[in-house]
């Protein structure tokens, strides 16, 4: 799936004709950056660039062709779209064999105009998309590699940072603290097209309306995170606010652990400012709601500890790990990422020493055992409750008291 590609950048020295162009692209949906001449255009041309050119061959100064061969040096793959006066199709044609991808002749009707743009993005839009994909074969999926765990939940995830990072939509992640919002950041940003532009992050408490204009400016063609945003001034509110009604600037990805909704319910937050971010939010559930994932985030957290202080990888017994997800690991991965350093140190202190008895390791076995049911079944409690030769009663009972939810396992 491919994100949808609408930029363009419309070059033409005469003002009335450039903004009549503007004008017929505007209602077509069409997003277009208008500039007067060479010098004005260039610096609007990248590889990244989300769109196709548009430009007069005639201009005082470097014309069409000068901003051809331009593009062409950034990138051959960027469509040029050449507009003719009368008399200069033969030059037009000679600019097709230099690379152009179509001309126009002026006045062109808003059909034609249309048509051929329309044409030239969703070329565009492959050729992003696939050296996208190339990325993402090349550096490995970020998603797989960064947010790990085998468990459903895990897995949705996962998914939906794929999915987001697939869309042009800014983005919101939630959850508790610990759980990684930065990192879930990070990943959008590096499954997103503009992956090799800048990803800057910053904590939004001590952002101001200008550090915000300048970390957008910073950030071209790339994305910006805001960590805990409910704690952004009003005024810096209300000046994100205007950053992201342009439309050539970086993502933006918030971060936050409070319940947006209620903030912005008690006039503490800018309710035009959440149904903007609402859009499209990743939830990292907690580590209680994933317990499975315990042995599999402890076992890299360890290794990690390892690597990096040059200490050979101690054994992590079933001992070690049931006490481990009999826990309910309110600072999330953090907390999990703390007590892996200690365990890799030797330190036996804290979490992972304390003693577990055999009604809690049961209880543990039978949680595992009721969600591998739930997965195996796709979320279908009754079917999952006859696998294990429950009655569907029993099983429900089970299923609260273990604080498992039947419809998080659904495909």
């Amino acid at each position: 799936m491919m994100a949808h590609i609408e930029r363009v950048l419309l070059v033409d020295d005469d003002a009335s004709v450039r903004e009549a162009l503007g004008q017929t692209l505007e209602l077509a949906d069409l997003v277009p950056t208008l500039a007067g001449s060479y010098i004005e255009a260039k610096d609007h041309i990248s590889r990244e660039f989300p769109g196709v050119v548009v430009s007069d061959i005639r201009m005082p100064g470097k014309d069409g062709f000068a901003l051809l061969d331009f593009a062409q040096k950034v990138d051959p793959e960027l469509p040029v779209i050449l507009l003719t006066g009368e008399g200069d199709v033969p030059m037009a044609v000679r600019g097709i064999s230099s690379g152009a991808f179509d001309f126009l002749e002026k006045p062109c009707a808003p059909k034609d105009l249309i048509a051929v743009v329309e044409k030239a993005l969703k070329t565009r839009a492959l050729v992003l998309e696939n050296r996208r994909l190339k990325r993402q074969v090349e550096q490995g999926d970020a998603a797989a590699r960064l947010l790990r765990g085998t468990s459903e939940m895990s897995v949705k995830m996962r998914d939906a940072a794929r999915t987001v990072a697939r869309s042009a939509s800014d983005v919101l992640v939630t959850g508790e603290p610990g759980v990684g919002t930065a990192k879930m950041a990070e990943v959008v940003h590096l499954l997103s097209a503009g992956s090799m532009a800048p990803f800057l992050k910053f904590s939004a408490s001590a952002m101001t309306p200008d550090t915000l204009v300048q970390a957008f400016a910073q950030a071209e063609g790339g994305s910006v995170f805001l960590d805990e945003i409910v704690q952004l001034t009003s005024p810096a509110q209300f000046a994100l606010l205007e950053l992201l009604e342009t439309h050539d600037r970086p993502r933006l990805i918030a971060g936050t652990y409070a319940d947006l909704s209620a903030e912005a319910g008690a006039g503490r937050f800018s309710p035009d400012l959440f149904y903007r971010l609402e859009a499209a939010v990743i939830r990292i559930p907690p580590l209680r709601e994933r317990r499975e994932d315990i042995p599999v985030l402890f076992r890299h957290y360890v290794n990690i500890a390892c690597e990096q202080s040059d200490l050979p990888v101690p054994e992590i017994t079933p001992d070690v790990i049931s006490r481990l997800m009999a826990q309910d690991w309110p600072g999330n991965a953090r907390s999990l990422m703390n007590a892996a350093m200690r365990f890799a140190m030797g330190l036996t202190e804290g979490e992972a020493q304390e003693e577990l008895g055999l009604a809690e390791q049961l209880a543990q076995v039978e949680r595992s055992l009721l969600i591998a049911s739930l997965q195996r079944h796709k979320g279908n409690a009754t079917e999952a409750a006859k696998g294990l030769k429950l009655p569907r009663k029993t099983f429900y009972d089970k299923l609260t008291r273990h604080g498992v939810k039947a419809e998080e396992y659904r495909a």
